[in-house]
């Protein structure tokens, strides 16, 4: 018996070294997974079906070693705690790729002027209304954003107007508008 057939045998391997294998592919599939799913809500028509595959083929590895190890308890642990993990770490990603486009609807009842000046200056396209509350009038102002800029544009919030309502939706697609534009994004465009 050769040293690395000993090893597989081992009690190391098998309750251990597997059920530890068996997780962090878990990790890997269910995060590529819920990517997947964000980007197929997104619309990504083509890198969407390549995660899927990709997702698959891992969990299709897995689940084989777990039916190949049915009377050892610890490659279930490891199975349903990459699963847990997987789940976290994807949204985690996902929250850090910040990818699409938010509405943010603010609605205040301060004088809403100098707060929709500023997102103009930022470079934000804006819409407002001014409407009636429930217990005075008030301003509704609109403006679509990247999600990546979101901080920044409720930061811009709170600075002018810190008492406002304000919610954030996702947006799947938007034909045309207003978005600032970075500098170095302008450079790029310009073959510099």
């Amino acid at each position: 018996m050769t040293d690395i057939q000993a090893f597989y045998d081992s009690g190391l391997f098998t309750y251990v070294v597997l059920p530890l294998l068996i997780f962090l592919a878990r990790i890997c599939d269910v995060t590529i997974g819920t990517i997947r799913i964000v980007m197929v809500a997104k619309g990504q028509k083509f890198l969407a079906p390549i995660m899927g595959f990709f997702e698959v083929l891992i969990w299709i590895i897995t689940m084989s070693k777990v039916v190949q190890n049915l009377d050892n308890w610890m490659c279930y642990v490891g199975y349903a705690g990459g699963f847990a993990t997987g789940n976290l770490v994807g949204l985690l990603i996902e929250e850090k790729l910040a990818l699409g486009i938010a509405k943010v609807q603010v609605i205040t009842g301060k004088q809403a002027g100098m707060l929709i000046e500023a997102l103009k200056q930022a470079g934000y396209g804006v819409t407002h209304v001014d409407a009636k509350g429930s217990n005075e009038e008030v301003s509704i102002i609109y403006t679509f954003v990247k999600r990546a800029e979101l901080p920044k544009v409720q930061e811009i919030i709170s600075t002018h107007n810190p008492k406002a309502f304000y919610t954030v939706e996702e947006v799947k697609s938007v034909n045309e508008g207003i978005f600032p534009v970075k500098p170095e994004s302008m450079r790029w465009r310009k073959g510099k």
